[in-house]
């Protein structure tokens, strides 16, 4: 299929889904201050897409309203985004095949599946990283997915997967062998087990043997690394010393979303961090249904800091509960 991932630049960077991070509010934003070259959803569950199914009494189907669906909301974007990936998980090949569908007619530029995720309670699902220990089922689940999008969108749309190098020990020549004759249309693997969670280093000095795999196996598929990439020149040189051909960023877009414009944290004025942290909060508060304002607290912690005055000015903005609230407050600096 010729998508989006085949006219991308060498190298890419792209952003990482995080939850409760990465949500529309802080999307929209970041694309605004330097958008990557591809962006990723929050996570979403296609099984909640499925249930939110109403059926009628003709027997077609209407669909719970934004107002109704979280789900939904955590699937808004703006076009300053794209091209921006939906990113599902399920264990269920019917489900996935219906969330691929509705990505589809929403608009996304591509589908990815979370086979990577350590949350025990996504694996308990057999979801995320519990399907590295079942490669038939992330089979079926991949083509349920393509399915899907064909059925949502005339040509269907690219398919991609996210995952880690193994389970409980790395497994390169077993589940990475395996997960690239699934042929996803790009493959992004973060470079630690499901075991290591984010406890030790990522292994960079892996990555070669996987594009060694790629190249044997499925050339051309674009193979992204993710694990440990402070800002653009470290993963600039990642990519550069691996031979991947984009890097995954995630951390880094903490308190800082000029990360993928290239400009330094530290030159940002005080002013300027501030009046988007005040922006986000009133993104945030647009979203319907309406989120706690204290998931928004993660940003405040991370906007604020590293100057004179910041752990008063932090204390404060942490006792806020509306964005005018934050607004006032940071205004007083």
């Amino acid at each position: 299929m010729d998508s989006f991932w085949s006219r991308l630049p060498r190298p890419f960077f792209v952003l990482a889904p995080m939850a409760d991070v990465t949500d529309a509010a802080f999307r929209s934003l970041i694309a605004e201050k330097g958008a990557p070259h591809v962006t990723w959803t929050e996570f979403v569950s296609a099984d909640g897409l499925y249930h939110t199914r109403e059926p009628r009494s003709d027997g077609s189907v209407v669909y719970a309203s934004d107002a109704e669906n979280p789900l939904i909301r955590d699937l808004r974007f703006t076009e300053g985004e794209r091209p921006i990936v939906a990113q599902l998980f399920s264990a269920k090949p019917e489900m996935m095949r219906y969330g691929a569908k509705l990505c589809a007619e929403l608009g996304f530029d591509g589908i990815d599946i979370n086979m990577g995720c350590p949350d025990k309670t996504i694996e308990k699902q057999g979801c995320g990283a519990a399907m590295i220990k079942d490669p038939a089922l992330a089979a079926s689940v991949l083509e349920a997915a393509r399915e899907g999008a064909r059925e949502g969108r005339a040509g269907g749309l690219p398919v991609s997967v996210k995952t880690r190098i193994g389970y409980s020990r790395e497994d390169i020549d077993g589940w990475i062998r395996h997960a690239i004759t699934m042929r996803p249309d790009a493959l992004t693997v973060h470079l630690r087990t499901r075991k290591e969670m984010s406890l030790v280093p990522a292994h960079w000095e892996l990555m070669p043997r996987i594009v060694a795999l790629r190249d044997e196996i499925a050339p051309g598929m674009p193979i992204i690394g993710n694990g440990d990439a402070e800002d653009l020149d470290d993963a600039r040189k990642k990519a550069e010393a691996s031979g991947c051909d984009g890097v995954m960023l995630g951390r880094g877009i903490f308190g800082n979303p000029w990360l993928f414009s290239g400009r330094n944290l530290a030159d940002i004025p005080l002013d300027e961090r501030l009046a988007a942290l005040v922006e986000l909060a009133k993104r945030f508060e647009t979203l319907a249904p309406r989120k706690s304002f204290h998931i928004l607290k993660k940003h405040v912690k991370a906007f604020v800091k590293d100057f004179d005055g910041a752990a008063e000015l932090r204390g404060k903005l942490m006792q806020t509960e509306t964005a005018a609230e934050l607004e006032n407050v940071a205004g007083t600096l």
